[in-house]
């Protein structure tokens, strides 16, 4: 399957999946969402756990009939466009972009969330940070920025030909005691 992206209204993805799933054919897509990430923000001097959209303004859908689907789209009563039409075609996310986005969401199958977890960061030798686990593990290169205060990072991905700043959540990994210390 390939991935298309669709620019829907602000604040209007989640109603606007709705739509798709109730008009439009069975079989005409394979997956239709919007990913969200996790994110930890200070509020009263506590840390919170909140869920934010990774891409506002955008759906992903999955399919191999894009003309079919640009079509059925007109059915729904929402701003829906279906990005990228070059000349004849509608223009599919590049394996490029397919893999960053498949490896921040875990390739998760149609039913769960399609969020992107937080990333635990350690502290190396000196001043280096380390990603020890979660969607940012394989993504180094793209990393630009980490922000500690705020537990973020910024990242740099390719999206629609050309070059978007996402910024992801951050935690820091929990050192282990070792038996020395618990004595």
């Amino acid at each position: 399957m390939n991935y298309y992206v669709l620019q829907v209204a602000p604040r209007q993805e989640k109603k606007t999946e709705m739509y798709m799933k109730k008009q439009l054919p069975a079989g005409l897509y394979d997956r239709c969402f919007h990913p969200t990430r996790r994110m930890r923000r200070k509020y009263r001097g506590k840390w919170v756990e909140v869920h934010e959209k990774l891409l506002p303004g955008y759906v992903f859908v999955t399919t191999e009939c894009a003309e079919e689907l640009y079509i059925q789209l007109r059915k729904i009563p929402l701003f829906t466009r279906l990005l990228g039409k070059d000349a004849e075609n509608f223009v599919r996310l590049s394996d490029e972009e397919e893999q960053w986005l498949d490896m921040l969401l875990g390739q998760m199958p149609t039913g769960e969330k399609n969020e992107v977890g937080l990333s635990q960061i350690a502290f190396g030798e000196g001043s280096e940070i380390r990603i020890v686990s979660g969607p940012l593990k394989d993504m180094q290169g793209m990393v630009k920025k980490i922000n500690l205060h705020k537990r973020i990072a910024e990242i740099e991905v390719p999206f629609m030909g050309g070059k978007r700043v996402v910024f992801l959540g951050i935690e820091m990994a929990e050192k282990k005691q070792s038996e020395d210390e618990n004595v």
